[in-house]
């Protein structure tokens, strides 16, 4: 039987201090929109090379995304910034987020034609 090697992927020192360095950074901002809407939630989303993104909704209904460079700095910056995750956004997590008049014309103008908001 012929044997397999794992390979482990380590990551330099000094990688692991940028990747908590953005870590922190992203839990700051994360904080700083919880404060400002009464406290959030939030879900990570992978969206390809660029990284994951971590969607917030405030309590206030108010939403906003940050983007991290990778699912464990995502999760690292979620966990320092203590809000609660949730594993896909339905249900009663997305019927929390409340649209304005932009967004609203932001997506008729990209569906069926309405102002481009250019």
């Amino acid at each position: 039987m012929a044997e397999t090697k794992v390979e482990e992927t380590t990551s330099s020192p000094a990688a692991d201090a940028r990747a908590e360095r953005k870590a922190a950074k992203l839990a700051k901002q994360i904080k700083a929109f919880a404060g400002a809407h009464g406290g959030a939630e939030g879900q990570l989303a992978y969206i390809g090379q660029m990284g994951t993104r971590i969607v917030l909704v405030g309590e206030d209904g108010a939403w906003g995304d940050l983007v991290a460079p990778n699912h464990a700095v995502a999760v690292n910056a979620a966990e320092k910034s203590g809000i609660t995750l949730h594993e896909s956004f339905d249900g009663d997590f997305a019927a929390k987020v409340r649209t304005g008049p932009y967004e609203w014309s932001r997506m008729a103008g990209i569906q069926v034609g309405g102002p481009s908001n250019a």
